[in-house]
Parts: structure tokens; sequence; C-alpha cells
């Protein structure tokens, strides 16, 4: 990873962008793939993409999504405290004692979400539960719903922690919104090595960065039905189940640093996977399995059935401390799964339809 890749990245992470209100961090995406893109584009509600001209007119898309998740402000109290709803699928019980970012009217407004001092919540500690999002109070440092009102907010305005990205040891990135911002760089950088090879890619290369995941998938819905792609991996995160009291008969076995992930079952097309696991062995990439019995939980449930069906697989990066301030992911599943995107792009035929056959 080169120092305008990495700035990149964090610049993506930085990027305040939760689901409903991706903006922000479309127009950096955007603005970085325009530099080896034929074209970016943009619909109603905010799914970007970037299209990169192949030898043929059949469409592979590479697909991530943008939004994180978040909170947004359900009441204004008279004394000038807020209220909180969950945005996606935030954790109400990592909240207290955190520092926010309220995206308002007059532009970003810092807050901390409140936390009673142990001393005075002693007498309660022995039953005391994990607190409900509706119990987290935030404080702008207002004493009035008028002076919060003179700060640009309101009811409706979101709002995302304050963390930013941070590295652990050689390898290792820490920082909110991994999910799935991870995802746009993964995207973004298959796009660039397929941009600096010397002939045309076999099939036309459209990267969507697609809004509203955390909520059900919406925004890759709308824009597959628009973009019509012939075959598409999709890409996001997954847990890392090699942290401590983690069942794998439970949640299956998946290790940091060893690799992306492939999905098998419902969403993912099995010609698909055969084709990714047969790239990624002669390629020598490390590739780890992942059974999905039922729905894959991202983007690939509500692309595979588009129209008439897109063959559609799901490929995912490791991910430990999903849906908090303190996600890790590690470099080298990053640069792999790029890896295997490439690999996949390239060896894609003409006559390649990932049909099924009697």
């Amino acid at each position: 990873m080169t120092k305008t890749e990495k700035a990149f990245l964090f610049e993506l992470l930085e990027t305040p962008s939760p689901t409903g209100f991706e903006m922000p961090g479309q127009r950096v995406w955007a603005s970085y793939m325009e530099k080896f893109a034929d074209s970016v584009e943009c619909d109603a509600y905010g799914s970007t993409w970037a299209t990169l001209k192949g030898k043929s007119k059949k469409i592979v898309m590479l697909e991530s999504h943008a939004d994180e998740i978040g909170f947004m402000i359900k009441h204004i109290s008279k004394d000038g405290f807020l209220y909180l709803d969950r945005v996606g699928g935030s954790d109400a019980a990592t909240g207290r004692g955190r520092r926010i970012q309220i995206l308002g009217d007059q532009g970003v407004v810092a807050g901390i979400i409140g936390n009673t001092a142990i001393h005075l919540r002693r007498d309660s500690l022995a039953n005391e539960k994990a607190p409900k999002v509706h119990e987290l109070w935030v404080d702008v440092g207002a004493s009035s719903r008028s002076e919060v009102s003179e700060m640009g907010l309101r009811v409706g305005h979101p709002a995302v922690y304050a963390d930013t990205p941070t590295e652990l040891g050689k390898h290792r990135l820490v920082s909110r919104a991994i999910d799935n911002r991870i995802g746009g760089y993964i995207v973004a950088q298959a796009m660039k090595k397929l941009a600096k090879v010397k002939s045309k890619p076999p099939f036309t290369v459209i990267c969507l960065n697609a809004v509203q995941e955390e909520i059900g998938g919406y925004g890759a819905k709308m824009a597959t039905h628009r973009l019509q792609p012939d075959v598409c991996l999709c890409t996001d995160v997954t847990h890392a189940t090699d942290t401590p009291a983690l069942s794998h008969a439970m949640y299956g076995e998946v290790k940091l640093g060893e690799g992306p992930t492939v999905t098998h079952g419902t969403a993912s097309h099995p010609i698909v996977v055969e084709r990714l696991i047969s790239e990624a062995e002669k390629g020598k990439i490390p590739l780890q399995h992942e059974a999905s019995s039922r729905f894959t939980g991202t983007d690939t449930d509500s692309i595979y059935h588009s129209r008439d069906g897109v063959p559609s697989a799901l490929v995912s990066l490791p991910l430990r401390c999903m849906h908090s301030v303190v996600e890790m992911a590690d470099y080298r599943d990053v640069e792999k799964t790029i890896d295997l995107m490439v690999a996949f792009v390239l060896g894609l035929k003409s006559e390649d339809l990932f049909h099924q056959s009697l």
C-alpha cells in the first residue's frame, strides 16, 4: 500500500457517512476513481459507480457498500440534552462515554454521549445492565433547546462516533467504519490495477459503492436493476472468530491475517465460487471458507435475484470487533482480497455465462 493509497483509505474512514447520508464519503470515493475510470456516475439516492470499458459489453460488477452505522437525533430536551435513535446496527452497550460528530445544518457539531460517574451509580451496580438506546443522552455544551437550535441542530440530524484510524503492530488497522469503507477501498484498488493492464479487461468493469446496506441493501438493489451486470463479486467484512470466547461450532472459524473468505450457499452462485477458488489456487492467494445456509446479511442478498438473476459471489474481509469503534482489519488480507478480485476479472472469457446446465 503506497502513501497515496493509505491517505485515500484514511480519508474514507474519517469522513462521516452514516446510512442515508453517504454523500460526503461518496464524493471522496468518486474523486479518487475519476483518475483511472472511464466514467463515474451517481443515482438518485447516492449509490456511485465507476466504469472501466472492456473488450466486451458484458459487465462484471465489483460491489461494496458506502454507509456506516451511526445515530440520529430523536429528541431535544428543554435543558439542551439530545436523545438518540440508532442508524443501522449501532451497539448502545458501547455508547456511554464516547465522543460523537453530529452532522448539522451549519457543519459538524462535537458532542459526548454522557456517562454518569461510577460513584453515583454505586448502589445500582450489582444489577446494572447495558443501556438501551433511548437511555443515552448527548451533551453538546448547550443549556437549552434554543441553544441547540442555534448550533444548527434539530431532530433528524445524523451522528457518528468521532474515532479515527490508528495502526497496531506491523499489519493491523483499527477504526470505526471499516465496515465497509474498506470495501470501497478494495474495489477502487482493484479497478486501479485493472486500468494499468496494457490490454482492456475481458468484460467491462463496474465498481459500485452502494448506499443503505446497513438497513437492508436497498442501494445495491436499485443500482443493480439499473446497471444489469452479467456477474458480480460483492465484498464486505465478515466476523474474524479468532478472539476469546467465540465458538467455532456456532460461528465458524475465520482468522485475521489468513486471507479473504468466500461464502458458500444461498446467494453465492456455485460456478462463480468455483472460479474464485480456481483463481485463488492459481495465484497462490490464501482463501478461507464460510457457510451461508439462509442469507449472507450483505448486499449479495439484494443483487443476485435482480431481474433474471445475477450470478454472484461474496468475498469477505475478516474483521474483529465489528460494529464498534475498534474494528480491526489486517492489511495483508486487504491486499489479498484485491489480488483475488483482479485475478477473477482477468480470468474471464468472452463465452463465460455462469449459467447452470441440466
